[in-house]
């Protein structure tokens, strides 16, 4: 059963990451298309679906495998700083997620107040996180 959920948690961090790479693209358009109205339209709506029903269902999914593996295999624990390091890591990128929704309900509501060039550089958080939780897992370094 191990081995399943595993597989389906690296299925579920894909999603999540699609999520997590898409939606502050998204932002930049909003904010630097904003005098189209249709146009500004259109993207608040992807951001919605895009956080709510595809983001949201993949974070839980991605949440509760991952915990489930924890639970399944808790001498994952004895086997070096790597998981904890990770698990930090992945702790960092919830709040990132959490920050990302409440910007999906700002934008829904209000004019932007942050520029094309803050959620370009918000944009590459993940893309760091990403990598430091794959060498962490993958190479073990501690």
């Amino acid at each position: 059963m191990y081995e399943i959920v595993k597989a389906f948690h690296v299925m579920s961090v894909i999603a999540w990451f699609a999520v997590l790479f898409y939606l502050p693209r998204l932002f930049v358009y909003h904010v630097e298309q904003y005098a189209k109205g249709e146009f500004v339209e259109v993207v608040r709506i992807m951001e919605h679906k895009l956080f709510s029903y595809i983001g949201v269902p993949a974070f839980w999914a991605t949440l509760i495998s991952g915990l489930y593996m924890i639970w399944a295999m808790p001498e994952l624990f004895t086997t070096g700083g790597w998981l904890h390091a990770k698990l930090t890591v992945a702790a960092v990128l919830i709040g990132y997620f959490f920050y990302l929704g409440k910007e999906v309900r700002f934008l829904a509501r209000y004019a932007p107040q942050k520029s094309g060039k803050f959620y370009r550089i918000l944009n590459e958080a993940p893309t760091l996180m990403m990598i430091i939780i794959v060498a962490l897992v993958v190479v073990r370094p501690f």
